[in-house]
């Protein structure tokens, strides 16, 4: 996800020097023993004798879906190593890349944009995904059907405030900001304050005027905070964060389309893929069920209740039927 590229980047590439450093892959990781069996999923547990290693990086939402991959994984009947957790977006594409992992659940922008250098993205979320997959091809990385399941960034206020000001979509705020200048305030991180594909180019595409005055610098956890209190007008903000439902925040539609899509999809080894096929099938109704208010569900379980990230993913795994809890 876009918000995490600089600083996954930096720890990616470390990752990726440690190993070839040491002349090795990647070798920590433990077996996922849950004990579960079949439900909608794994039936007949076509993924019987195969061993998979499962991958993620090491934010909330990453998390969840790694352990949901592998939770499917293990119901299908295959032996699962958990490497889930990589400090890094390079450092967990190259393991899945190299084969020291076989499969993530990896976000289509970021792939285009970060990993394959484009510039700019393709607004139509299908043909962003397909852009990926034939691209990656060619690197050895399948890509299978995307998920609704889109983080990308947005602005959002308290409820309080979009009852005084209505604003739904972005053309709003930027014609709110033309009529009353002082009413909309803004709340960003550092890294989208300067962005091209941030602050910056979202005044360009929506013909927003803002005095500089108008927008604050801050750490992401402290703009939900300041957006919540109503410190300032509008908070910038990701999608699938569960505390945009904690904190009943109302987010703007991106009308004009300038963010990029940032859907979830399995992206796969070519070569383990080729081996098993029966991956598809076995993701396939799991992928379909993953939108943004399943997301911010499960991240608010994380982030805003404290619970272990696989053990939320567990259950709702087993909430959804894919799989059964052994007795």
């Amino acid at each position: 996800m876009r918000r995490r590229w600089v600083t996954y980047t930096a720890a990616g590439a470390a990752v990726v020097v440690l190993a070839a450093g040491a002349g090795c892959g990647l070798r920590s990781g433990s077996p996922m023993t849950d004990d579960v069996r079949p439900g909608t999923v794994g039936r007949g547990e076509p993924l019987k004798d195969a061993d998979l290693t499962v991958t993620s990086k090491a934010f909330t939402e990453s998390l969840v879906l790694g352990a949901i991959m592998g939770i499917a994984f293990e119901a299908a009947g295959a032996e699962v190593l958990d490497r889930t957790g990589i400090q890094g977006s390079i450092g967990a594409r190259e393991a899945v890349h190299t084969g020291d992992a076989d499969a993530m659940y990896e976000y289509t922008g970021t792939a285009w944009i970060t990993y394959l250098g484009h510039s700019e993205p393709i607004t139509d979320p299908h043909r962003q995904w397909q852009a990926v997959r034939d691209a990656d091809a060619k690197e050895g990385l399948a890509w299978l059907e995307p998920a609704a399941l889109n983080n990308t960034y947005a602005l959002a206020m308290n409820r309080s405030n979009f009852e005084k000001y209505g604003t739904k979509t972005l053309s709003d705020v930027a014609a709110l900001a033309k009529s009353d200048p002082g009413a909309v305030t803004l709340c960003v991180e550092p890294e989208f304050a300067n962005r091209a594909d941030g602050l910056p180019g979202l005044k360009k595409a929506y013909g927003m005027s803002l005095p500089a005055g108008n927008s604050t610098q801050m750490d992401a956890g402290i703009v939900y905070t300041q957006a919540s209190k109503g410190s300032c007008t509008y908070g910038e903000v990701y999608t699938t964060d569960g505390r945009i439902s904690s904190m009943d925040l109302v987010v703007m539609e991106d009308d004009r389309e300038f963010f990029p899509n940032y859907n979830a999809a399995p992206m796969i080894n070519a070569d383990t893929y080729e081996r098993h096929p029966e991956i598809a099938d076995v993701l396939a109704p799991i992928t379909r069920k993953l939108d943004n208010d399943v997301a911010r569900k499960l991240n608010a379980r994380v982030d805003v209740d404290g619970q272990d990230p696989h053990q939320v993913a567990l259950e709702w795994m087993v909430e959804e039927g894919f799989v059964v809890e052994e007795d």
